[in-house]
């Protein structure tokens, strides 16, 4: 439809959906001449081709994704990320375009808000991180809304999704650091001295598990007669609350031998245990000890040592790259780190099989030339 109103100005409108009822919902351009509408018109009639919108699509983008959220994504998916949904809906997306509805959002909304959260988004500890989220932050809360926005367009809430087209931040991703033997030792040095924290360090060098892995080992996972160790959950405590949450990956759910000696010491830790829980909040040994006091008390004693401030993630590198430099097949590690394939692992740590790789051509020339000889040789 197209007509000129009483001031001069000239509308339009086309249909893009309709109600429960059958009542076509419009949308509506507006221009000084005819031709400019013309040319508006055409340009939303390409926008909403194919599209068939509900009333739905009148509700604002908080609401969508209140309702995404809970309807869409929790049991889907690990609690600790659907936390991180929600905790990026409430602290930063709907105080800036929570109101808004969500059929009339655009491109350039969505990227005038994350130019904002990059220079001005911080809302804790400004005086330390200064004012601007990092860009790892705003590339997450990115991904959380393409997919959000992309289940909208599948529910005909939207014609299409307006954060593609934005420019987001390229993460760097952060190297690996590997304690080598002689920071190990000064490591383990200061960890035997730690009786509540002991078997806890050396059972992570000794199996490179992720930390909420670690933290949420149960004695029912010890196998103390055959010296294997199942993983069956990840766990973060909050408040008090324990919440249990799925392994990483699909391979996470595992089962391997632990080392005689990681065996040894589980072994004697449960003698004396009186938890579920193999390893235990320092106060509250009903609970098993929270990751974050697991990496607090990693930095604490990495500082003391004067040893490089890496992140926990990285005993799990350190784990992994001195096994492989010990003669672990990639095969046997992937299971043991959980892994979805063998590939994957050799690809995270290229930085040893290279080394690898050329000890392995030296030996086969070695035993090449002892086979044909030194006429081999070119």
């Amino acid at each position: 439809m197209i007509r000129q109103k009483k001031k001069g100005q000239w509308e339009g409108r086309i249909v893009v959906g309709h109600k429960e009822n059958g009542d076509p919902i419009f949308r509506y351009v507006y221009a000084k001449t005819q031709k400019e509408l013309i040319d508006k018109l055409h340009h939303k009639i390409d926008e909403f081709r194919d599209a068939e919108l509900t009333e739905d699509s009148n509700m604002s983008l908080g609401e969508w994704l209140d309702k995404w959220i809970a309807e869409y994504m929790t049991g889907t998916i690990r609690e600790s990320t659907l936390d991180g949904y929600k905790t990026y809906t409430e602290r930063y997306i709907k105080p800036a375009l929570g109101d808004k509805p969500i059929a009339f959002i655009t491109t350039a909304d969505v990227q005038k808000f994350y130019n904002n959260l990059r220079k001005s988004g911080r809302i804790k500890n400004q005086h330390i991180y200064g004012n601007g989220l990092s860009d790892a932050s705003v590339v997450r809360i990115h991904c959380m809304l393409h997919e959000a926005l992309d289940m909208a367009v599948k529910e005909h809430l939207i014609s299409k999704n307006p954060t593609n087209g934005t420019t987001v931040p390229k993460i760097v991703k952060k190297e690996m650091q590997v304690l080598t033997d002689e920071q190990l030792d000064a490591f383990m040095k200061l960890v035997d001295a730690e009786e509540h924290w002991r078997d806890l360090f050396y059972t992570e060098l000794t199996t490179g598990l992720r930390r909420g892995e670690l933290c949420g080992l149960k004695w029912t996972d010890f196998d103390d007669v055959e010296g294997k160790l199942n993983i069956n959950r990840s766990i973060d405590v909050r408040n008090g609350e324990v919440i249990v949450g799925e392994t990483k990956t699909g391979k996470g759910k595992r089962s391997f031998y632990l080392p005689v000696s990681t065996a040894n010491v589980l072994r004697e830790r449960k003698k004396n245990s009186k938890s579920e829980w193999i390893f235990t909040d320092p106060l509250r040994p009903e609970l098993p000890v929270a990751p974050p006091a697991a990496y607090r008390k990693m930095k604490h004693l990495l500082q003391k040592a004067g040893l490089p401030n890496i992140r926990f993630h990285d005993l799990r590198h350190t784990f992994a790259t001195h096994a492989l430099t010990s003669g672990v097949d990639a095969k046997t590690l992937s299971g043991i780190l959980g892994h979805t394939n063998a590939s994957f692992t050799l690809d995270t740590y290229t930085h040893v099989t290279t080394d690898m790789q050329q000890r392995a051509s030296n030996i086969v020339g070695g035993f090449m030339n002892d086979i044909f000889g030194e006429e081999l040789k070119i």
